[in-house]
């Protein structure tokens, strides 16, 4: 009898004292083997890799160690250059060493030669004084010119009469220098080409230096050429 109460009371003290039930300790050991199955199961996830879960795949990440260098391909080409700096060249006149000749003092038809001869062209100019000798030049005595350049002339006294040649049936260009030469200047009424077919004044009429005499060429004025009369 001593025994059984015993180990009753053993039991009942167990009970009585709060510690744990059978019950209570099969329970536990279900929760603790639950979660060591899960963790074993996820475990097992972990080590399939990437085939078990497509949907959540590894995402592996590669740091370089030197730094990349980016190269930047050259621009094409436009076809358009730099324009260079303008060039500035000077314009320098060759010296001719020709120059206005003595012609102070001189007559004027004299001077007149003398401008002849270094292929100058001359304009005369008559003043209200006396006289044929020239006062002044321009250009200046002494200027150094380029042929071809006219030197004005002024004379002392007014202009002299002058004889006008004939010149019709001459060629027009011959016919003007002949009245030059003369001190008289053509004005052409009908062209520069041709023969000179009618002229006014007329040979030998009235004139004086610097005048003008009037030449047609090529045509009479009534349309048809003629030819000066052989005698």
């Amino acid at each position: 009898m001593t025994d059984v109460n015993t180990g009753r009371q053993e039991s009942a003290g167990d009970r009585d004292g709060g510690g744990p039930s059978r019950a209570t300790v099969l329970l536990g050991g279900g929760l603790v083997a639950v979660l060591l199955a899960a963790v074993g199961a996820t475990g097992g996830w972990l080590l399939a890799g990437d085939d078990d879960d497509p949907e959540q795949p590894l995402a592996v990440t590669t740091a370089s160690a030197t730094p990349t260098t980016q190269t930047t391909a050259p621009r094409p080409s436009t076809g358009r250059t730099t324009p260079s700096a303008p060039r500035t060249t000077a314009t320098t006149t060759k010296a001719s060493g020709l120059t206005v000749p003595p012609v102070l003092g001189a007559d004027f038809e004299e001077a007149r030669d003398m401008l002849r001869k270094q292929r100058l062209g001359w304009r005369l100019v008559f003043g209200g004084g006396t006289g044929r000798t020239v006062e002044s030049a321009s250009p200046a005595v002494g200027t150094e010119v380029v042929r071809g350049t006219t030197v004005q002339l002024q004379i002392a006294g007014p202009p002299p009469p002058a004889e006008v040649p004939d010149v019709v049936g001459d060629d027009c260009a011959k016919a003007a220098d002949e009245l030059v030469e003369e001190g008289l200047y053509p004005s052409y009424r009908s062209g520069r080409s041709g023969k000179v077919t009618r002229q006014e004044p007329a040979e030998d009429g009235p004139a004086r230096w610097n005048d003008q005499v009037s030449i047609w060429c090529g045509a009479d004025p009534n349309g048809q050429p003629t030819a000066k009369p052989t005698l």
